[in-house]
């Protein structure tokens, strides 16, 4: 929102075109995410602490693990989005619709995860909600984003699957790219979740992973950077760098 109303003023402060620049907002985008969660941490685990407000443990881990999980602050999720938001909502550009795939797929299995949360507390067991019925709902919020996918970005690669530093080696996926689409953020966001119940040990490898697609979105979407490399150009992907970086 901010780098959509300071660059419409770039013609006349030619200065704001320093806004123009990916590194530069991706940079933004950490600092201010960054930024917001050190802000408000302190007072979020406090206010969840002060209410033992908790998450259940499972009764299936490590004995020393059920020990040391014990009285932990729960909701940690959602202070992680609102620094997420905040550093997208105000250095992406909001006219671009990977932004918005991403928001939705980010926001709509955030929402999820929270309402499985606020059962566990509520139940005051760690069942929450059903493994089947969480998959069948992740499922549905991926064909939703499915269609968002096709009918507002405009790419003649929607279905290839590429390798890179193999120019010609691509295959089309045809119909069977809705399954690989489903499988890839269903099994990720399974993956991920069950990697954290493991005492947190996602957070690690969820900056990797950020830092690698927000590199690999970056030179996608860069056509001199792309050609080098032997990888796909698809234009206006560089966006997702800033998302990956706040």
């Amino acid at each position: 929102m901010l780098y959509n109303i300071l660059t419409s003023y770039s013609d006349t402060y030619s200065f704001l075109n320093f806004f123009n620049f990916l590194t530069v907002r991706t940079g933004l985008a950490v600092i201010t995410a960054m930024i917001i969660v050190f802000l408000i941490g302190d007072r979020f685990i406090n206010f969840f602490s002060s209410k033992q407000i908790t998450n259940p443990i499972r009764s299936d881990g490590p004995e020393d693990h059920l020990i040391k999980k014990i009285g932990t602050p729960t909701m940690g999720g959602v202070l992680m989005l609102i620094g997420l938001f905040t550093g997208v909502f105000l250095w992406a550009d909001l006219l671009n619709p990977y932004n918005w795939l991403l928001i939705f797929i980010t926001l709509s299995f955030g929402i999820l995860g929270a309402f499985d949360d606020y059962k566990k507390i509520k139940n005051n067991n760690s069942n929450g909600i059903s493994s089947k019925l969480k998959i069948l709902i992740q499922i549905f919020l991926c064909l939703i984003s499915l269609i968002i996918f096709y009918k507002f970005i405009d790419s003649d690669i929607k279905t290839n699957l590429y390798f890179p530093f193999f120019k010609n080696l691509v295959i089309n996926l045809g119909w069977f790219f809705i399954p690989f689409y489903l499988f890839v953020i269903v099994g990720s966001s399974n993956a991920v979740n069950l990697t954290d119940g493991l005492d947190g040990l996602a957070t690690v490898p969820v900056i990797l992973v950020a830092g690698c697609f927000g590199f690999i979105s970056y030179v996608s979407g860069n056509v001199i950077f792309a050609d080098y490399l032997l990888i796909p150009y698809i234009e206006g992907v560089g966006e997702v760098a800033v998302f990956c970086g706040a």
